[in-house]
């Protein structure tokens, strides 16, 4: 078309949805849900596809975002909500202030987030402790910004770099990797990367973008109650980490037993991420309710009020999710993979430079994790010696790259934050840009001597 190729026209046609999505939330104020559903309306009618398969496509995305990340929200904004009202929460915050101090509470944040993301989804983690970069925020008045891009950064590193997150481990099996190696350098490489994009960056951008929260997210998940009987911190901990801990032991059972195995099968259910949040939420039925004193009757209205606010952020992840998926069908990602493997260069680079233009095109860390190492692992086999453990993390590297308007989490992170798009474009971006570069870096680093 127009004396293009049909790739080339691929691209260009992806670039100018992008742009106009872009140009319809900033310039036009459309509602970032409608903009969603109209870019990728645009994109299947201009990119070729079948009429019939437009509706379905982005149907497909849309569900499949919502089958999972829709559930998770609704759990952990419940459990959270349950944390803040009865003072667990300020329990937690009180306690990191005391330990780290206010000048350095950003440093307690990425810790927490890098510790507890290990097993979690990042969905996960970040409605477990968005409360408390809320509460942290308020109480000591340190910037929003500060506090919550070095939360971001702990819980994006592990998500890209370690096992058992789907994109490492599905890449392990991709390329055959030895997964405890692959945990060991991922761990290596993903604790100093974070404190880079983290603390280091988060201090750095919060001078010029010091985030004004939502009121209402901040009424909600904030709340300092006047109550001096606080639940303990070591309950709270419990409480929250529950889920954290049935995924290890999920973990575990995969490891120790035969794929079959009676027990194997029933820690598969239990450590499954909704049953493992739907657990620590019933946990937290008693632990942050009826123990506090907060009667059946309360509870039910905490948790029915708990859900408002999150109901459009819910919708506009699920739209991303469909211009997602419109973006893999029309065949945009393979497009941009197939092009980038014909380069002559580095295998580890390579890894990362496919997984991270399929990143970009698709806006989906686990997609461009999985597509990018099932195209690179043909050229593996021609160039011997090559670490595999390192071809894992170089794609999870690239797979985090420039999280832009085509990934729930920039809307999830965008809503959460009360920001715009631009100052979205400013911090979150520019940090999941600084995780993947930096990574890389100490990937390459790594590879001399490993």
């Amino acid at each position: 078309m127009f004396g293009m190729s049909h790739e080339s026209y691929l691209l260009l046609d992806a670039v100018v949805t992008i742009i106009g999505l872009i140009v319809l939330i900033t310039r036009f104020k459309v509602h970032p849900f409608i903009a969603l559903i109209i870019a990728a309306g645009f994109l299947g009618l201009t990119s070729g596809m079948p009429v019939d398969k437009i509706i379905k496509a982005f149907q497909d995305g849309f569900g499949g975002v919502l089958g999972f990340v829709g559930i998770i929200l609704a759990l952990g904004t419940m459990l959270g909500k349950m944390m803040a009202e009865s003072g667990g929460a300020d329990q937690i915050a009180q306690t990191l202030i005391r330990a780290f101090g206010k000048d350095k509470v950003q440093w307690a944040m990425m810790f927490a987030a890098f510790l507890v993301g290990i097993p979690l989804f990042f969905e996960i983690g970040f409605v477990l402790l968005i409360p408390l970069v809320f509460i942290v925020a308020r109480r000591t008045g340190v910037s929003l910004i500060k506090i919550g891009i070095p939360l971001l950064a702990g819980l994006s590193a592990v998500h890209g770099l370690v096992p058992p997150h789907p994109g490492p481990l599905l890449a392990i099996g991709v390329f055959g990797a030895d997964i405890g190696k692959t945990i060991l350098y991922g761990l290596i490489v993903a604790l100093p990367t974070a404190i880079i994009a983290g603390p280091i960056f988060g201090t750095f951008i919060a001078k010029h973008i010091p985030g004004n929260p939502s009121q209402e997210l901040v009424d909600q998940l904030a709340r300092e109650t006047d109550s001096k009987n606080l639940p303990s911190f070591s309950i709270t901990l419990i409480t929250v980490l529950l889920p954290v801990f049935l995924m290890l032991l999920k973990t575990f059972a995969d490891i120790a037993f035969a794929e079959g195995n009676v027990v194997r099968n029933w820690m598969d259910m239990i450590g499954h991420p909704i049953s493992a949040l739907l657990l620590a939420l019933l946990l937290s039925l008693y632990t942050f309710g009826h123990r506090q004193g907060i009667h059946s009757k309360q509870i039910l209205k905490l948790l029915d009020a708990s859900l408002a606010p999150t109901a459009a952020i819910i919708l506009i992840i699920g739209a991303g999710g469909g211009f997602k998926q419109m973006l893999v069908t029309s065949g945009v990602g393979d497009v941009i993979g197939h092009m980038a493997v014909t380069a002559q260069i580095n295998p580890i680079l390579l890894a990362w430079l496919v997984a991270a233009v399929i990143r970009i095109a698709t806006g989906s860390a686990t997609v461009a994790t999985i597509t990018g190492a099932g195209i690179v692992v043909p050229v593996v086999g021609m160039v011997p010696g090559v670490n595999l453990e390192l071809l894992v993390l170089a794609t999870g590297a690239g797979s985090l790259i420039l999280s832009h308007v085509n990934d729930a989490g920039f809307w999830l992170v965008k809503q959460y934050f009360n920001m715009t798009v631009a100052e979205t474009f400013k911090t979150w971006t520019a940090m999941e840009t600084i995780l993947s570069i930096v990574a890389l870096g100490f990937i390459m680093l790594l590879s001399l001597v490993v």
